[in-house]
């Protein structure tokens, strides 16, 4: 399996800056993903698919300007991800609340982001950003975000093809759920790397 070694805080080019167009992107990102979750969790899925079509649109947008306008800041490696945490998270609610899918998978989605929002607020103590992102972690959050996608669709009809697309999704779901831990374990070791670094110089100094 290959392992990423974290040698570095923050991606070199990343800055102290807040106020830039990159990160009013990621923010409104953020700002949609309730309004999304809400008309999941009331069956208004059409909507729903619309908002989410120009959210997940901009997550793309916002990485291209920050190179192109050399605004690549600190907070903006941060806000990116979280968009991508808290989106999956909420739709997964709002699936849940909408009799969609069953709560199994939120809370095993949920326990999974609880256990590395602490272990990154804890090397975060160390001035260390995101930690570097593993293909896994990417196959996982792409498959969850199709499964999400199809779960919403499936709910627009009630035919055998809608049925059919639920089955597949839900499948899809647990394929995503199973590598989102397993990134999730890779992401937990490179922390663990990070602090067996830090932690022997942090004892030096005092």
């Amino acid at each position: 399996m290959t392992e990423h070694n974290v040698t570095s805080r923050y991606s070199p080019e990343a800055k102290d800056i807040y106020l830039t167009v990159p990160n009013l992107i990621s923010l409104l990102r953020i700002i949609s993903i309730p309004f999304i979750a809400w008309l999941m969790a009331r069956h208004e899925m059409v909507p729903a698919l619309i908002v989410l079509a120009i959210s997940s649109a901009s997550d793309g947008v916002d990485g291209i300007l920050a190179r192109k306008l050399d605004q690549v800041s600190k907070i903006g490696q941060i806000l990116d991800p979280l968009a991508d945490r808290l989106l999956i998270f909420c739709s997964i609610l709002a699936l849940g609340v909408a009799g969609i899918i069953p709560w199994w998978m939120l809370i095993v989605v949920g326990l999974r982001d609880l256990v590395m929002a602490v272990q990154v607020l804890w090397i975060a103590q160390y001035g260390y950003g995101p930690l570097p992102v593993h293909f896994v972690g990417k196959a996982g959050t792409a498959l969850l975000m199709m499964a999400i996608v199809a779960l919403t669709v499936a709910d627009l009809g009630t035919g055998s093809l809608f049925r059919l697309l639920h089955l597949a999704a839900l499948a899809a779901g647990i394929w995503g759920i199973a590598m989102y831990w397993l990134a999730g374990y890779i992401y937990f070791r490179q922390g663990i790397t990070v602090l067996r670094q830090e932690l022997p110089r942090q004892h030096g100094r005092a």
